[in-house]
């Protein structure tokens, strides 16, 4: 009996088990749709820039053997994560890493071959991204070749800094005149407390006019198109009219007025020293020197300015009041004292009252920064019947390289980046350039007076590639950025008409016109094509297995 039971026991567990064992394999099955299903595309990994340009960035932003602004990012450590940008578009937003290895990897592919430069881009154009969400600006400044890391900049390094024991007061810049409406100076030695003038002239450094990331920038901007005028003044010196505007916190900007409709060509019969100057070409090369990743032109922006009540009624100088008139339309015009179109033919006038014109901050007074103004080797005859050494001579740069200070140091491919900019918006009248003296000659060449370029659209003057053409020497650091802007994700001409719709004319009319843009991405063409003429030349005359002339 004892058996029956125990048997009749056991069948009933084991009925019991069985049970829970099918129970919980059907509850398996229910699941495992939602615990095992998984999507048909791979996951997809956050994309990056490719490692190569991240080495160039961090090791060739000088000629080589040069002692000179030499880059500080190849210690320096990777900056944080995606940051916000800006209205100004002045900062970036978003870094990537790199490993030590991959640095090392790719930084030896730099040569004369598949691997150079020159032929680096079309690799990055098929893996480069900009990432969901930016505009190509964006993308480009935040790209590794723009948004370096650098070191913190040596004290010596600094073109101004403010005394230790002065808590406030006025340097030569400030006008003291009681018919000028300043106000009272409160600012002492914290950053908080200067005006956004004050603060550009103190971020001033050896290599650039202002950082990549400058948090300046905005407030600078505004100041400059929309604070008070308190003063106008013609600007003594230069062959057309010029005038210092003055702001209430002491500032001050060079004003270059209207003279030339956006979609006007200069004259074809006019020679380069003969020409206008144009208020939207002094904004327009400020933007692209920045695109450019130079730094070395003035902040300059667009304000429409009322001639009445900002210039006439407020001038304190006599020689410009007295030139002021009202048209037969009834506009105001005035046209100063110059050495060129300054004239009732050429005067200056508002619509009725408003002008518009381009407005650059000052550098800091020559008293407290002096320049150094160097002529151009490759200066022109500025006759109209003789030609200059340069023009004739093949072989000139072989004497400039043997000159200094082209003899030594970076100043002969600083020249060159210059004159990729100059003929980049057409600009023929670059006989000097200047930097500053505290620096001597281990310094970036300041980039000013920018008013007679982009005055052709339809011509290119391949003259103005001469230094390139002739010397054969290029910034590494240079030529990988015009290879970056000659993709179609960061193309010049795009880029350049979004940095431009931020600047205060945009709402009146585009800085730039359309033809001007478009002949940004042909020039930019011409200039890569001349590098890749150096480079068969240098290949042919030294072989395959040299470095050529990049540096």
């Amino acid at each position: 009996m004892m058996r029956w039971y125990s048997r009749r026991f056991s069948r009933t567990v084991c009925l019991w088990l069985a049970f829970i064992s099918v129970t919980l394999h059907l509850l398996l099955v229910a699941l495992s749709p939602f615990v095992y299903q998984s999507s048909c595309k791979p996951p997809t990994s956050r994309q990056t820039h490719p490692y190569t340009l991240r080495a160039l960035a961090y090791t060739n932003d000088t000629s080589t053997g040069s002692d000179s602004h030499a880059s500080h990012a190849n210690q320096a450590k990777m900056p944080p994560d995606a940051r916000k940008v800006d209205p100004s578009k002045m900062d970036t937003t978003r870094h990537h890493k790199i490993t030590k290895m991959d640095a090392t990897k790719m930084s030896t592919e730099i040569g004369n071959g598949p691997s150079s430069p020159v032929n680096m881009g079309d690799r990055i154009g098929r893996s480069g991204s900009m990432g969901s969400g930016l505009s190509k600006l964006d993308a480009l400044f935040s790209h590794p070749l723009y948004d370096v890391p650098t070191l913190p900049i040596p004290e010596e390094d600094w073109l101004m800094r403010i005394k230790p024991k002065v808590t406030s007061g006025r340097s030569t810049q400030m006008v003291s005149d009681p018919e000028i409406d300043y106000d009272p100076a409160h600012w002492n030695s914290t950053s908080d407390s200067q005006p956004p003038w004050l603060r550009f002239h103190l971020g001033i450094s050896r290599r650039q006019l202002y950082p990549h990331r400058d948090p300046n920038m905005p407030s600078l901007i505004q100041q400059l198109s929309k604070h008070r005028i308190v003063s106008a003044v013609q600007k003594s010196g230069g062959t057309q009219l010029k005038l210092v505007m003055s702001f209430p916190n002491y500032g001050q900007a060079m004003l270059k007025p209207m003279k030339q409709e956006r979609d006007e060509e200069s004259n074809f019969n006019l020679y380069y020293f003969s020409d206008f100057e144009r208020h939207n070409a002094e904004i327009a090369a400020f933007h692209l020197d920045r695109v450019l990743g130079y730094r070395r032109i003035p902040p300059a922006v667009g304000r429409l300015v009322d001639v009445v009540k900002e210039i006439k009624d407020i001038t304190t100088d006599h020689r410009l009041a007295k030139t002021f008139f009202t048209s037969p339309v009834g506009n105001v015009c005035f046209y100063g004292q110059c050495s060129y179109y300054c004239s009732t033919e050429h005067a200056v006038c508002g619509r009725p009252h408003e002008l518009e014109a381009s407005l650059a901050v000052m550098l800091p007074d020559p008293s407290l920064a002096k320049r150094h103004s160097w002529r151009s080797p490759w200066r022109r005859s500025y006759s109209r019947s003789k030609v200059a050494a340069w023009e004739t001579d093949s072989q000139y740069c072989d004497t400039v390289k043997k000159t200094a200070p082209y003899d030594k140091g970076t100043r002969l491919v600083d020249l060159i980046d210059l004159t990729i900019l100059d003929f980049l918006m057409g600009n023929m009248d670059r006989h000097h350039y200047e930097t500053f003296e505290k620096f001597g000659n281990n310094t970036f060449l300041l980039h000013l007076d920018n008013g007679r370029a982009f005055g052709r659209h339809s011509k290119d003057e391949p003259s103005i590639l001469a230094p390139l053409e002739q010397c054969c020497r290029i910034r590494r650091s240079t030529l990988s950025r015009l290879r970056l802007l000659s993709l179609p994700q960061y193309r010049l001409s795009d880029v350049m008409r979004e940095s431009l719709s931020h600047d205060p004319l945009f709402s009146v009319a585009p800085l730039l016109s359309e033809p001007h843009l478009l002949a940004l991405d042909r020039r930019l063409n011409v200039v890569l094509q001349t590098v890749r003429d150096c480079q068969r030349r240098q290949r042919s005359r030294r072989g395959e297995g040299t470095r050529g002339f990049v540096y």
